[in-house]
């Protein structure tokens, strides 16, 4: 059979993703912050794309709008983002609400202020100065105690001390480092060790309680051996401790009264690395007629194609120029539908979230159900990777607190008893009441929880219970014990 080159026509189906859809699928995944600062870069490069004014209800006869193909999305892009999530929702009789009863969010200090017509409603306290850091502290210390390479030193150990307050390091090895004598830099901790708050310098627990027995003059040769053998006060090994300090129970009772009065993480006091502010993207708020999600629109500007700049600019352009020009309305636009697209699908998803969980808005962790992504996105007809993108870094405020979209699904625990099912938050949380609520002459074992939870109707084995309380930072029953005897 004679091999030849030859022509051949077929059809054939692939699913390709266009940038447009790709950059759809970023956005939704965006939380609010993200999208404000990826909206104010688009605002720089495209400069079709404007801010409505406040005091501009973003219709077509505005001014900075013109006619054109694009004006219902225009419109649909200017109108408030409650309004224009109102119609596929299922919430638009929400919006006509009762301007004496109902309460609404503010997003800045000036909304509140236009609603109370004076300035006294402000909280000055939101405008006060960070806390001060640990390091902060520390080194405005050093400039009042050591100077010369003394100072120099001491920059040195206060950068290497952790937000507990303790030296995490060699000073051999910190010594040799600078090319100083290690005399001279154990002389200098010395020093540190004398800052504010007492105990800080500490290499171990140990030596940062010593510190503070010292400054309280507390520190006798009893106490100090008492300090050397924290880990038999630790397990409560009370008649050994007795024997080796050389005290009666009543002198022994005293020393831990004293111990339990000294930090044993001084740095915690102040303030670590600057927290984050969470703004929620969502308000969740209970009315008269049932439940309303609204959309947090205080940090995103509101976007109006200037189609009047467009064809102030395409009036006598080139034909490059134009071309140009089209494309940059073509993005504005389709950026315009994308976010109104966004807001939509984040309510919808969030709207099936409050009506899944109805039973925690209402009474609280205990009455959360298990739920699922596939369970959210079978219900609102939707893919289970775009639910998964929608609870991605989004946050929920309500009136039992502020909660991450993903807080809300959990594995459920099944009951003894019919085909109801619990979910595993509300286990955790029942076993937090009830370590929290039990006597130190009684306490609950693992077993002994996983017994009163199957009693309550809750199908759980003793090691889920050990991996929810691990999960929650308790202690098994042996140092909880300890602990409840250490306290009295």
């Amino acid at each position: 059979m004679a091999l030849g080159p030859r022509l051949d026509l077929r059809q054939s189906q692939s699913l390709v993703m266009t940038p447009q859809l790709q950059q759809a699928i970023k956005l939704l995944a965006l939380s609010n912050l993200e999208l404000e600062a990826y909206l104010a870069e688009a605002l720089e490069g495209n400069p079709l794309l404007d801010t409505a004014s406040a005091d501009s209800d973003g219709s077509a006869g505005d001014p900075d709008t013109g006619p054109g193909e694009d004006a219902p999305a225009t419109e649909a892009a200017a109108l408030d983002a409650d309004q224009a999530l109102a119609s596929d929702s299922g919430t638009s009789d929400d919006l006509d609400v009762d301007f004496a009863e109902e309460r609404f969010h503010h997003d800045s200090a000036s909304d509140s202020v236009g609603l109370s017509g004076s300035g006294e409603d402000i909280d000055f306290d939101s405008f006060a100065g960070e806390d001060a850091t640990l390091h902060g502290h520390l080194l405005a210390q050093v400039g009042e105690r050591f100077g010369g390479i003394e100072a120099m030193i001491a920059e040195q150990i206060v950068a290497l001390i952790d937000e507990a307050g303790y030296l995490r390091a060699d000073l051999g090895e910190l010594a040799q480092r600078l090319g100083v004598p290690l005399a001279l830099v154990e002389a200098v901790l010395a020093g540190v060790q004398g800052f504010d708050p007492s105990g800080v310098g500490g290499r171990d627990p140990a030596e940062c309680i010593a510190i503070q027995a010292r400054e309280a003059d507390r520190y006798d040769p009893a106490m100090a051996t008492m300090i050397a053998h924290l880990d038999l006060v630790a397990k409560g090994a009370f008649p050994q401790l007795k024997r080796i300090c050389g005290v009666d129970d009543e002198d022994l009772a005293d020393m831990i009264r004293e111990l339990r009065s000294y930090d044993p993480k001084p740095g915690l006091r102040f303030g670590g690395d600057a927290a984050t502010a969470v703004v929620p993207d969502l308000y969740i708020r209970q009315t008269a007629k049932g439940w309303a999600v609204e959309v947090n629109s205080g940090t995103l500007p509101r976007l109006l194609v200037n189609r009047r700049y467009y064809s102030e600019l395409a009036e006598g352009a080139a034909a490059k120029s134009k071309a140009w020009l089209s494309e940059q309305l073509a993005g504005a636009n389709w950026l315009v539908r994308a976010l109104d697209q966004r807001q939509r699908t984040i309510v919808k998803v969030a709207s099936e979230i409050v009506k899944q969980q109805e039973g925690f808005f209402l009474h609280g962790v205990a009455h959360m159900r298990p739920l699922t992504l596939r369970q959210v996105a079978e219900e609102i007809g939707m893919h289970e990777s775009t639910v998964s993108r929608v609870t991605s870094n989004k946050y929920l405020s309500c009136a039992r607190g502020l909660f991450e979209l993903k807080y809300f699904f959990s594995s459920g625990i099944s009951a003894t008893e019919g085909d109801g099912a619990v979910s595993a938050e509300a286990v955790k949380s029942r076993i937090k009441a009830m370590i929290e609520a039990e006597d130190a002459r009684a306490i609950l074992s693992d077993e002994t929880i996983a017994q009163k939870l199957s009693a309550e109707g809750h199908d759980i084995a003793r090691r889920t219970v050990v991996k929810y309380r691990e999960a929650m930072g308790y202690g098994s029953s042996v140092q909880r014990r300890r602990q409840k005897a250490l306290a009295g």
